[in-house]
C-alpha cells in the first residue's frame, strides 16, 4: 500500500496531522477508524486531530477536520491556523487565502510562524446559566464560536478540576446530544486571561483550544466590557490574541492570531493505522456518564 505523506504541526500546543488529500490519497471508507488509529499516541503518529486538505470550487481549498476520536468537527481555531501555514508552505496558496470549513469560509494571512484567521461570528451567547452536577449547582456562561463552549470562572486556574468537571458537563443531559467543550478561566492582574479547556472529541484536557479562547474573550468582553484585542494564555503557555467588534451585544469580525509551528514531515506506513485493537477499546475503555 502507498505510504501517505503528512505534516505534524502544533498551534499553541494543539497538535495535528495534516495530509494533502486533493488527489484522494486517503480513502473515504472507514475514515473514522483511520483517523482514530493514526491519532492514537504511542501507537501511531498521535495528535489532537487530523486535517485533510481537499479541492474546492468556492475557495483556495477545503478542509475536513477530525477530532482524535474520529468524529468530524465544524471548526478548530488552532487547526485552522496550522492548515493555513501548511497550504502556504506547500505552494497550495499564497500567504493570503480562504478555505472552506463546515462553519463557513475562513480567510487567513500567514506571516512566518504567525497566522491570523477570520472566525465565525459567535452566537447563542448566554451569560447567566447554571447546571446541577453531582457536587451541586454550578454557574457558567456559554457561547457557540463555531462549536459550543461553556465558560466557568475560577479563582485558581491551577487547581481547577478540568477533566472531572469538564467531562461531567460535556456529557450532561443539558447539552445532549452534541455535547459541549468546557473552559475554566481566571483573569490575572495583568489583564491576561488564563484558560484551561476540556475538549469534546479529544475527551481530555488539551494544551490549547482556539475556539475556546474566543469563547472566553467574548464572555469577558460581554461581562466586563474588556476591549479588543484580548490575550488568552493557554495551558501550553502560548498566548492567543482575539480581535473583535461589538454592537449592542452582538460580536462580529472575529479574528484569532497565534503561532502555527511545523514539527516535522514524514510518511505514514500502513502500520500507522492498521494495528489491531485500539488501546481504548475493550476492558480499558473509559466509561462516561
Amino acid at each position: 500500500m502507498p505510504k501517505i505523506p503528512f505534516f505534524k504541526m502544533s498551534g499553541s500546543g494543539n497538535d495535528f496531522i495534516i495530509i494533502d488529500n486533493r488527489e484522494g490519497v486517503v480513502a473515504a471508507e472507514n475514515i473514522a477508524t483511520f483517523v482514530r488509529n493514526v491519532c492514537c499516541r504511542r501507537m501511531s503518529a498521535g495528535g489532537d486531530g487530523l486535517i485533510l486538505v481537499e479541492k474546492s470550487d468556492a475557495a483556495d481549498f477545503k478542509w475536513q477536520f477530525f477530532n482524535s476520536d474520529g468524529s468530524l468537527a465544524e471548526m478548530c481555531g488552532n487547526g485552522a491556523r496550522c492548515v493555513a501555514r501548511f497550504a502556504y508552505v506547500n505552494g497550495i496558496t499564497g500567504s493570503d487565502m480562504s478555505f472552506e470549513t463546515d462553519a463557513g469560509i475562513v480567510s487567513a494571512t500567514v506571516s512566518d510562524r504567525r497566522v491570523k484567521i477570520s472566525m465565525p461570528d459567535p452566537d447563542n451567547l448566554t451569560l447567566s446559566d447554571g447546571v446541577e452536577l453531582a457536587s451541586g449547582p454550578l454557574a457558567f456562561s456559554s457561547v457557540n464560536t463555531g462549536v459550543p463552549h461553556v465558560v466557568i470562572p475560577v479563582g485558581d486556574i491551577d487547581s481547577a478540576q478540568v477533566v472531572e468537571i469538564g467531562r461531567e458537563i460535556r456529557y450532561h443531559q443539558k447539552f445532549k446530544p452534541a455535547g459541549t467543550n468546557v473552559n475554566f478561566i481566571s483573569l490575572r492582574p495583568d489583564g491576561v486571561a488564563a484558560v484551561r479547556t476540556y475538549e469534546r472529541g479529544v475527551e481530555d484536557e488539551t494544551l490549547a483550544c482556539g475556539t475556546g479562547a474566543i469563547a472566553c474573550a467574548v464572555v469577558l468582553a460581554a461581562q466586563f466590557k474588556k476591549p479588543s484585542p484580548i490575550d488568552v494564555e493557554t495551558k501550553s503557555g502560548g498566548t492567543l490574541r482575539i480581535y473583535f467588534k461589538e454592537n449592542n451585544g452582538h460580536f462580529f469580525d472575529i479574528f484569532l492570531e497565534g503561532d502555527a509551528r511545523i514539527i516535522y514531515k514524514g510518511k505514514l506506513w500502513e502500520d500507522a493505522w492498521n494495528y489491531g485493537r485500539h488501546p481504548f477499546d475493550g476492558p480499558k475503555r473509559i466509561v462516561t456518564p
